[in-house]
């Protein structure tokens, strides 16, 4: 048996190393052998999301994530899960705005089965019509729970639609109700032979498995399936935004809630990393500038946070406030611009410098103790950065960020001009949050919702 081609090795941290392989139908594996415990973790991560959606069709990308764990030609409705549960593995997938991927957690002993398993939905899923119809009333009460009838949820996919009229970051994940209703089987049929192909994926395997016969298994378990003709992505890109976006929604809500987005750089670009340390010197923890202006010391908030998006094109810094009772919108953005025009005026200082980059090397770290984890960066990374080992690249560049580029970066970004207010006031009932229905704002006036 001829086993797969080995085309290079991507070094791990300082102990372990990433080897890349890939069958000539141009299925993509990862392998980081770690043999500290005896277990591994096995992902496969599809370059498809939801901005790879049609209008009309959002919702696709998650509802065959759905149909994923249901039945395939030659593994019958429930079998999926009672196989790997026998083996005491874990399942579960997640689908985003750049990427879907499958995760599965087991000991090293089930490694074919897992194989085996992953391998036969990749390219035999079944799609019965009462099984998507059945799936698809699932993902519409899941987006009546997490979207409809949740506050957070309802807010963060507005304030994405009002800051993306181009791009498909604009549209929610879990898709828009209506489109969610006419999704078909021949939709989902096609979404799936067209983006489910060994071409559109990597296999991801961390953990403690012997090299020899995970090759022989990757061949003898893939090297047979097809590979589709990827249509050209048709994703249109976000024109500059030269004026404040401010839109006025209400929601059953005690208090009244501030959404902002600020426009942010892809994950790729070289202003990315100087920009997530200024968001954690400003939003991140009871520590952070704006934690203790806002809630401590003006006592004007009561919850307040924010972050720079992590996706492959430009995105937002999310940032969410909870303001106290009778206290009203205009207050706290002043008190915003003034905190954002200090830094403007002068960066945060080397210690706080110090204690940010400290802090988000600590928690990437640590995200990183599983196989699980460490499989998930390596999937990530590789989807959004093109390089698995890309993590360890910005950790060590993270040590190169100055107080310089955290002042550029706040010129750059943090501007009203560039910004989307969502100002959210106490009612009884949401407003129609339907992509047709009129916005609230000026004529230049979330992200998806991960399964």
């Amino acid at each position: 048996m001829s086993h797969p081609l080995f085309v290079r090795t991507h070094p791990f941290g300082p102990h372990l190393a990433i080897e890349r392989y890939q069958l000539s139908n141009g299925l993509t594996l990862l392998f980081c052998p770690d043999h500290t415990a005896p277990v591994f973790s096995f992902q496969t991560w599809y370059a498809v999301g939801s901005r790879h959606e049609r209008e009309g069709k959002t919702g696709i990308a998650h509802l065959l994530e759905h149909l994923m764990f249901n039945e395939s030609k030659n593994v019958p409705h429930g079998e999926f899960d009672r196989r790997l549960e026998g083996a005491g593995a874990e399942s579960n997938a997640a689908t985003f705005l750049d990427w879907t991927f499958y995760m599965i957690n087991a000991p090293t002993e089930a490694l074919g089965l897992v194989m085996g398993l992953e391998s036969e939905r990749m390219q035999h899923l079944v799609l019965r019509d009462e099984l998507v119809a059945s799936e698809r009333e699932v993902v519409k009460n899941e987006r009546l729970q997490c979207v409809d009838d949740d506050v957070d949820g309802a807010v963060g996919e507005r304030l994405f639609r009002e800051a993306f009229r181009s791009h498909g970051y604009g549209a929610p994940t879990i898709g828009w109700m209506a489109d969610i209703e006419g999704l078909s089987p021949a939709d989902c049929r096609t979404f799936y032979s067209t983006y489910y192909a060994p071409n559109n994926a990597t296999i991801v395997l961390v953990g403690d498995v012997q090299r020899a016969a995970l090759l022989d298994l990757f061949q003898s378990c893939y090297g047979e399936i097809a590979p589709s003709l990827l249509p050209v992505e048709d994703v249109r890109p976000e024109p500059p935004q030269v004026a404040e976006r401010r839109v006025t929604m209400e929601q059953p809500t005690p208090t009244l809630k501030l959404a902002i987005g600020y426009k942010s750089p892809a994950m790729g670009d070289v202003d990315h990393l100087p920009l997530v340390l200024l968001c954690d010197v400003l939003f991140s923890g009871l520590s952070s500038r704006g934690y203790r202006r806002l809630v401590h010391e003006l006592e004007l908030a009561s919850e307040f946070g924010g972050q720079a998006g992590h996706f492959r094109d430009p995105s937002l810094v999310d940032i969410s406030i909870t303001a106290r009772e009778g206290i009203p919108a205009e207050r706290i953005l002043t008190v915003l611009d003034e905190l954002l025009a200090e830094l403007r005026r002068e960066p945060p200082t080397q210690e706080e410098l110090d204690r940010v980059r400290a802090r988000v090397e600590l928690s990437t770290i640590q995200g990183m103790q599983s196989s699980s984890g460490k499989a998930e960066q390596i999937g990530f990374c590789e989807l959004v950065l093109g390089d698995p080992a890309a993590l360890w690249t910005r950790l060590e560049a993270f040590s190169r960020v100055t107080r310089s580029d955290l002042l550029r970066v706040a010129r750059r970004y943090l501007v009203s001009e560039g910004r989307t207010v969502l100002v959210v006031e106490p009612g009884d009932e949401p407003p129609d949050s339907s992509p047709d229905s009129s916005p609230d704002s000026s004529p230049d006036s979330a992200p998806g919702i991960e399964a």
